[in-house]
């Protein structure tokens, strides 16, 4: 990876953020030199020098003035001769008020244009998350991936704010510098010319280390939060087999390697801070130690010293700064690696054709195989019920995903009404269907915005059809009572009923997916979920996904799955 991450360009607002980054190191280089050639100036005149072009070196001993007795120690006591140079004091003031200026003006464009870049990753990368839908989530660590959108992106902030900037002054300053000191003192430009490049080789060097360093602490600090985030989840369980100590060491182990890993990176950030400023002090003292010599031999004017005095610190500054700068900004781009990662996996094939209407469309899987199944082929008639029965794992919940386009064939076709699935628009498709998972998410917000999570419509309504009016309108605040993560409050059967009403809301999905909607539900809840599933079906395409005789009794076809193999039953 460069000095500038090509990747980055490709973000929203990046472009015109580089653009801005690089005028305002042009002016701060001006400003510099400008700084320094009036602060030269007024210093010259305050201790009595004569007026010299700083454009040439000069010879002559009138460079000290009236100073020029007391440094060779003999003759009268001098006589003060110095003046206020009034013109170089205003300039040098107005360059001061310049950069200050210019300085939160760049601060400020900088932290909103991280916010920006930041709120743009954070959105691709969640978009590019939903795209792939939940087969791929599955295969991922939640803690994982909400490290890398969290914490992650917001490591960005060194990246953006500090060490950008600080890289494209580190071109444009020390350039300006160089120019400007070669008008004015060769000798001092050549100096300067030379050990220049000594700082960016020492950072070049340090850094290859501490990218190992950074990469392998990012690396400990995702499994420590996808780690932490999957034993609060499974809390339950552990404390039912006892095993919650071990996992708080297996925690306090995790948390030890990565405090670890950051205090080797924090050596090693501050042995190279103290390399580079060994090397810029060790540079300016090459030049500032001629520049006395030559000066008090009179082959040097005062202001032309004075502005090589100044200007020289103003060469290294910056790279040591982006030297200092490169490890705020390691954390972010570790993890900027891992969001580009997601972001430039396979996208969805790219949308081509009109869908059908799926209510008078046939559903068609031709030779599909996809995790488990294996060359699978069966027609849904427009307006058909066909059940999938057959063990555990058999690939039921499978063909469901297939359906909903969650999951992709490895090879085959499912069509619509003629039509390749993998090429009509998924969101206009998955707006016609309505699903009913086995285990429905409920979000934490009041039960009415859980319901019409499925689209606008009567909440009630759906509600009363679902059989979940009545326990709903026993809540303490009813519709509007607020429920905890993944539906904390309510019970498997209760979230199953909302998961119906949210079905049907969706009065215009003329196709149903529903997946043991009955699973591990008593006996009472079961016979109000079949009730209400049976009313939902009438007039729609159905795919159902059921062992209880009540949701296969109503189906006009049976298909077994079994070890990724589709046979026709014949109902009973």
């Amino acid at each position: 990876m460069g000095p500038v991450d090509p990747r980055l360009v490709r973000l929203p607002g990046m472009r015109g953020y580089l653009a801005a980054v690089t005028g305002s190191a042009l002016v701060t280089a001006l400003l510099v030199v400008a700084q320094a050639d009036a602060l030269a100036r007024l210093l010259a005149a305050a201790v009595g020098a004569e007026p010299a072009d700083t454009t040439s070196t000069g010879t002559g001993g009138g460079a000290l003035s009236g100073t020029g007795a007391a440094l060779s120690g003999t003759g009268a006591a001098p006589t003060w001769t110095g003046r206020l140079d009034r013109g170089a004091l205003i300039v040098a003031g107005t360059v001061l008020a310049l950069r200050a200026g210019q300085h939160a003006l760049a601060s400020a464009l900088a932290t909103r244009t991280a916010a920006a870049v930041k709120a743009g990753l954070r959105g691709r990368l969640l978009a590019a998350a939903a795209a792939r839908g939940p087969a791929w989530l599955t295969g991922q660590r939640a803690g994982e991936l909400s490290t890398v959108v969290g914490r992650g992106v917001d490591g960005l902030d060194g990246y953006l704010t500090g060490y950008l900037p600080q890289l494209v002054l580190a071109v444009t300053v020390p350039l300006a510098v160089l120019a400007r000191l070669t008008t004015a003192d060769l000798t001092s430009a050549l100096v300067v010319g030379v050990t220049l490049p000594l700082i960016p080789v020492f950072a070049i060097l340090v850094g290859w280390h501490t990218q190992a360093r950074t990469q392998r602490q990012w690396r400990l600090l995702s499994r420590l939060g996808g780690h932490f985030l999957d034993m609060l989840s499974g809390m339950t369980t552990l404390r039912a087999f006892g095993r919650t100590g071990a996992q708080v060491e297996v925690v306090r182990a995790m948390a030890q390697r990565y405090r670890s890993a950051t205090m080797a990176t924090l050596r090693v950030a501050f042995l190279s801070a103290l390399v580079l400023e060994l090397v810029a002090t060790v540079s300016v003292a090459l030049v500032a130690v001629p520049i006395g010599l030559r000066l008090l031999a009179g082959s040097l004017t005062l202001p032309v010293a004075l502005l090589v005095l100044l200007l020289a610190p103003e060469a290294y500054a910056p790279l040591r700064a982006a030297g200092a700068r490169f490890h705020d900004s390691q954390e972010g781009m570790a993890a900027l690696d891992e969001a580009f990662a997601v972001l430039d996996a396979p996208s969805p094939a790219r949308v081509t054709a009109r869908l059908p209407d799926p209510a008078s469309a046939e559903l068609v899987f031709d030779a599909v195989s996809a995790r488990g199944l294996r060359a699978v082929s069966f027609r849904v008639a427009p307006g058909e019920r066909v059940a999938l029965v057959g063990p555990s794992g058999g690939g039921k919940s499978t063909i469901l995903s297939l359906v909903l386009a969650y999951l992709r064939p490895d090879s085959g076709r499912i069509l619509v009404g003629g039509v390749d699935l993998s090429i009509v628009d998924m969101e206009a498709w998955r707006a016609r269907l309505a699903w009913v998972p086995q285990r429905p998410y409920l979000f934490a917000g009041s039960v009415a915005a859980n319901i019409a999570l499925a689209g606008p419509g009567d909440v009630e309504a759906a509600a009363r059809a679902a059989q979940a009016h009545e326990f709903i309108d026993a809540l303490p605040d009813g519709y509007e009572t607020v429920l905890g993560e993944r539906g904390y409050g309510l019970s498997s059967g209760q979230r199953q009923r909302i998961a119906l009403a949210r079905a049907y809301l969706r009065t215009g999905a003329p196709f149903l997916l529903l997946d043991e909607p009955t699973a591990r539900l008593d006996p009472r809840s079961e016979a109000a979920v079949v009730a209400s599933s049976l009313s939902l079906l009438h007039g729609r395409t159905a795919l159902l996904v059921a062992h209880r005789p009540a949701l296969v009794e109503v189906a006009d076809r049976i298909l077994r799955v079994d070890a990724g193999r589709v046979t026709e039953s014949v109902p009973a």
